[in-house]
């Protein structure tokens, strides 16, 4: 999650004329300093680890995730982080280099995702296809959402490429495409106005919830995560990069914050137990259901905003950006996962499907075999991301490379 240790002006990173026009700009925004915030990594590792584990259906380690204790999931930290990051890394080159240089860097990362997701497609379905035909089982392909692609391959493959047909789990991907391609202008925009900038989101998100905006999918339907409105969540972590967490330093560091961060969450670990134990539903009162349900989690209900920012403020209250315990090695497997972030993510996606055809088709489905199975698919996500560390760490031996690795999503250093 976002730290709120202040983020060096763009004095760090570019000439002194550049920050004299940037901060000449109304509420000109900083650019991020250079070392790298470990927490970001940490806390993205572990959202893939939460995804992983929510994606293999009746999983008995899904009760350890936290969409069952409040409202927000991992989605909600992925995304964040996934602003920050993307802001941290092209902020400096926008305010160096212009518009149309960083712009071009990030639509060429948005390919590359774009690209990956594709060949993410083609696996997945190949892999839902193969089971479900080897098995004589069509279930498969029904619960993957995928009976579309083998009726109809051609067209199926074709709404794929435009984004409009996902199966089960291939969600996240199309929804960051989106939100990076037209992150450009957005960051444009932070860097001049930050206050403008995160206003107009806000206002986008309004009118989403009011117009119902989406972007249909095939073959029926709408988008799972309506980017119009995750996009508010997107932004907001590119504004905390770009100096809005150095403005929240003084609330986040208020007794009050905490204590209204621990009251909410605490009324949401409430409400969340009433659906699983319905004795409890007289917690809740019958104009409150009313008034908060549901709560939607394709436009990102305001509970579900809400929640991951006392989540937030609580880990930046409790975990320091310096805390020596994230150079621990308790914790370089998830910083090393987070650092790897597209890679991991793809693969998760495939695991979490193979984990769940091996304990039904083989295991029966028992809570052990389940643990099992999602132990070691962490497992390979972790060795996996040691070994890309690895091989860009010989790579990258006897030569100064002219730009950071791809270590994630947002395609460099964070």
């Amino acid at each position: 999650m976002a730290g709120t240790a202040a983020l060096d002006p763009v004095r760090q990173q570019v000439p002194a004329t550049a920050v004299t026009a940037v901060q000449a700009s109304a509420q000109a925004a900083p650019v991020a300093k250079a070392e790298r915030d470990l927490r970001l990594d940490l806390f993205r590792g572990l959202a893939l680890w939460l995804i992983f584990l929510d994606h293999i259906p009746n999983n008995v380690l899904a009760w350890f995730t936290i969409r069952n204790y409040g409202f927000s999931d991992a989605t909600e930290i992925f995304i964040f982080i996934s602003g920050y990051t993307a802001a941290f890394v092209y902020g400096a080159a926008m305010v160096q280099r212009g518009f149309i240089v960083a712009g071009a860097r990030i639509l060429k990362r948005s390919w590359q995702i774009y690209v990956a997701h594709v060949f993410l497609f083609a696996i997945y379905m190949a892999e839902i296809s193969y089971v479900a035909s080897s098995f004589e089982n069509p279930l498969y392909a029904e619960e993957m959402n995928a009976l579309d692609f083998i009726k109809q391959p051609d067209v199926t493959i074709a709404q794929a490429m435009l984004l409009k047909f996902k199966p089960v789990n291939m969600d996240v991907l199309p929804l960051y495409i989106v939100l990076l391609f037209f992150f450009p202008l957005a960051l444009w925009l932070l860097i001049r106005n930050a206050t403008v900038a995160l206003l107009l989101s806000v206002m986008l998100y309004a009118l989403t919830w009011e117009y119902e905006w989406n972007i249909p999918s095939y073959p029926t339907g709408h988008w799972y995560f309506n980017p119009f409105a995750w996009q508010l969540l997107f932004v907001f972590g590119a504004w905390c990069a770009l100096g809005g967490a150095e403005r929240l330093a003084p609330l986040l560091r208020s007794p009050i914050t905490k204590w209204i961060a621990i009251g909410y969450l605490a009324f949401a670990f409430g409400v969340t137990m009433t659906w699983y134990f319905p004795r409890l539903s007289f917690l809740v009162p019958r104009w409150l259901g009313e008034w908060m349900y549901p709560i939607d989690k394709t436009n990102l209900d305001v509970l579900r905003f809400a929640h991951f920012l006392a989540l937030a403020a609580l880990t930046v209250h409790y975990i320091p950006r310096g805390l020596p315990l994230l150079k621990s090695a308790w914790f370089r497997p998830a910083i090393v996962c987070g650092q790897h972030s597209l890679e991991i993510f793809c693969l998760g996606v495939f695991l979490a499907f193979a984990a769940h055809f091996f304990m039904i088709e083989f295991f029966g489905g028992t809570s052990l075999m389940q643990v099992i199975m999602s132990v070691a698919g962490i497992g390979i996500m972790i060795g996996t991301a040691m070994v890309i560390s690895w091989y860009k760490r010989i790579e990258s031996r006897g030569s100064t490379p002219k730009r950071p690795p791809d270590a994630d999503l947002a395609g460099g250093e964070a």
